[in-house]
């Protein structure tokens, strides 16, 4: 007979996201994966498979929810510039703490850089679908004559990507609120 599970395996995936944006996956080891998830060795083979399949799990999930909660904010009842603008304001100004946690899909991307095809092949995923959201906001703005006719937006869509990276880099490194709101209302500004 099949043993029951003991555990939730959303809340110990939340536990490994926790530890891999922390760590990375090099400096992450299994014995600080158990502790954090709350299981045993056999459990996370038996759930998850091996430390890798872990982090591919990990990093989908971390990517799916972090893009879902992005373009959630991008879809305010306001003009779609001023969407935008919130969108990157809100995320500057998150506590301390949590902007100092890093992000999971960011520091994967400099951990493997293309190197893995299946890390690459979650990041581009991710990067497509928030690309994509995006990209609708800036056409609506356009129709809108919210931003410069000479704005490809294109490169705007790229140029936000980074800025927003840039940002979660930055935020990892220390930056302040105040610094990551300004990078922010600048971004803003190139495209007016």
């Amino acid at each position: 007979m099949a043993r029951h599970k003991e555990f939730d395996r959303d809340t110990a995936l939340k536990a490994a996201i926790s530890v891999f944006t922390e760590h990375g996956y090099e400096g992450t080891s299994t014995d600080a994966l158990l502790s954090a998830m709350k299981i045993s060795r056999q459990s996370m083979y038996d759930t998850f498979g091996d430390k890798r399949s872990l982090y591919l799990a990990a990093l989908d999930r971390y990517n799916s929810d972090s893009v879902s909660e992005l373009l959630a904010d991008l879809q305010r009842d306001i003009t779609p510039l001023k969407a935008l603008e919130e969108t990157l304001i809100a995320f500057a100004s998150r506590p301390e703490a949590e902007a100092g946690r890093g992000c999971l899909g960011v520091s994967a991307v400099c951990e493997f850089g293309r190197t893995d095809r299946e890390v690459s092949a979650l990041t581009d995923k991710a990067g497509r679908r928030l690309s994509a959201g995006i990209q609708a906001i800036l056409e609506e703005s356009r129709k809108r004559g919210e931003i410069a006719g000479d704005v490809d937006t294109a490169d705007a869509v790229q140029f936000l990507g980074s800025t927003l990276s840039g940002m979660k880099v930055s935020a990892r490194n220390g930056a302040s609120s105040e610094i990551l709101r300004g990078i922010a209302r600048l971004a803003i500004r190139s495209l007016r």
